[in-house]
């Protein structure tokens, strides 16, 4: 397994970078003088900039869809025949509202983003790492891949499906140079909760969610340790290790309290 490093070098890869914790990643990377390549779904010129701004020898954009074929093909052919040195695999959205109300459009492209995109990228580019026993890769999980989710269903199902992966992927590559980090992240101040429908929610109306350049410091931090995974968040470490201790049935009702549509609008 890859050794601590001080910074990190190269060539890196930031999906989901257009704002939140991915744009936070890639302007960390930036300051180290990472060559960065940036995707995501949305504009990135705003991540693009700061990239610049933070130092970044060279930044590259490319606005796909990763829940998507054609947008996975983009993505690697801007890639091309290049050595990655490090994936920072970040894109990922939610879905509010009970899961029979939501429409199946709006469930599999979070399935596909969040499981499917996020998988074949680890393939595709985990495999070339393999083969010349360098590289490294961070995930980024959530805290809600270890709660049933309810009124938030299919959004924490798939980051648990991302967590347990990135656990299991881990091990099987400890004989390697490949080191494999999951950040696991509670709620946090992005453009998520927006996107995901959840505004009119206890959590989306939460003022305490944690700061993106915080969660991102955590993760890039893990990172350079070649560590499994971090929690970012003292209370999040706190939930993340109740969750193993509760009930199933006692977490997905305290999920529903802070994910059920609240007022006229639910």
């Amino acid at each position: 397994m890859a050794d601590r490093i001080e910074r990190l070098a190269g060539f890196v890869l930031v999906t989901g970078a257009s704002s939140g914790i991915g744009l936070e990643l890639a302007r960390l990377a930036a300051r180290d003088g990472c060559s960065l390549l940036l995707a995501a779904d949305r504009p990135l010129d705003e991540a693009e900039a700061a990239a610049r701004d933070a130092g970044a020898p060279s930044v590259e954009t490319v606005q796909a869809d990763l829940a998507t074929r054609e947008g996975l093909q983009q993505l690697m052919a801007a890639i091309g025949d290049r050595e990655m040195d490090v994936l920072i695999a970040n894109a990922g959205h939610g879905l509010g509202r009970a899961f029979v109300e939501q429409d199946w459009a709006d469930i599999a492209h979070v399935i596909h983003t969040n499981v499917t995109g996020t998988t074949w990228l680890l393939h595709a580019i985990g495999r070339k790492m393999v083969a010349r026993n360098a590289g490294r890769i961070l995930v980024t999980g959530s805290i809600a891949g270890h709660i049933p989710g309810a009124y938030q269903l299919v959004y924490n199902s798939t980051k648990s499906y991302i967590d347990y992966f990135c656990f299991g992927l881990r091990n099987e590559l400890k004989h390697t140079d490949v080191a494999v980090t999951c950040l696991m992240p509670g709620p946090t101040d992005t453009r998520f909760f927006a996107r995901a429908g959840m505004e009119n929610t206890d959590v989306g109306q939460d003022d305490d969610k944690a700061d993106p350049a915080k969660v991102a410091q955590d993760g890039y931090e893990a990172l350079l340790g070649g560590d499994a995974h971090t929690v970012s968040g003292f209370m999040n470490k706190v939930q993340d290790t109740f969750a193993g201790i509760i009930p199933d049935t006692v977490l997905a009702q305290m999920h529903r309290r802070m994910a059920e549509p609240q007022g006229p609008d639910r």
